[in-house]
């Protein structure tokens, strides 16, 4: 089976992990959430990477969860939906406990998940043009396992702004959010990348890495009681009515019936 993730390390020690599903948009599957949980855990423990840089083949980013992973679990009972749930969960704080810097390179679209995954970057940076949305609400379901990233990311007020609403926001409004923390031309994005990556070549590696985990001990919690009340929250909503009747709405191509004809 070909591999949906691709590590690719240079000789400064700039390692650079890419979601490698551009057919399927890099909609994460349980093969994909498995690999980066694999690679976060390979990438943190080799001492000759500094940097880690988060990107994705392809015309999007990340779409967001696979719908085809999310129908599974719809049949799936509940301690099927745990696990699918909490290895969502477990990838995502393996790539936001991360002991390097993690920097994203945002392109194209970045939905549900995707905007998880800027989220436990260090710093994002995208490419003008990139479309970003919290799009869960609108098959029935809620941004459960990314959402203590996502508020620690953007806060309590700004996630009130997006977090229950599908709506579809473009990236000077990310940056505006705190998704990301600027917005290039997609031709200078390698470039405003590689100006976030150079500095940290001339730090400390341990110093980063502990001032890493400090800032994320004084910051907003993710711990493992909040990141257990996320998949509890996920669980519930996938064994709700609304979930089962908007994603079988979606691979039915049809309205589901909240919203308008």
């Amino acid at each position: 089976m070909a591999r949906t993730v691709e590590i690719s390390r240079d000789g400064r020690g700039v390692a650079t992990l890419t979601l490698a599903r551009a057919e399927k948009h890099n909609a994460l599957s349980a093969e994909m959430i498995a690999e980066l949980r694999g690679a976060a855990d390979e990438l943190g423990a080799d001492a000759g990477v500094r940097v880690v840089i988060l990107a994705a083949e392809g015309k999007s980013f990340c779409a967001g969860g696979d719908l085809r992973w999310m129908e599974a679990q719809m049949g799936g009972d509940a301690a099927d939906r745990a696990d699918a749930a909490r290895a969502l969960a477990g990838m995502l704080q393996a790539l936001n406990a991360l002991p390097k810097p993690l920097i994203g390179r945002i392109h194209g679209n970045a939905f549900g998940g995707g905007v998880g995954l800027a989220c436990v970057c260090d710093v994002a940076i995208g490419a003008e043009g990139a479309r970003f949305g919290l799009t869960e609400t609108r098959l029935g379901l809620i941004p459960a396992t990314i959402g203590p990233h996502v508020i620690a990311r953007i806060g309590a007020a700004s996630a009130r702004r997006v977090f229950f609403s599908p709506r579809l926001f473009g990236a000077e409004e990310a940056v505006g959010l705190g998704v990301l923390a600027r917005a290039v031309p997609a031709d200078a994005l390698d470039a405003a990348v590689e100006r976030e990556v150079a500095p940290y070549l001339t730090a400390a590696p341990g110093a980063v890495a502990e001032a890493k985990a400090l800032a994320r001990r004084l910051g907003p919690k993710v711990d493992e009681a909040v990141i257990e009340a996320s998949i509890e929250a996920l669980i519930r909503r996938w064994e709700s009515d609304e979930a089962e009747e908007g994603i079988a709405a979606f691979f039915e191509k049809r309205d589901p019936p909240w919203a308008p004809g």
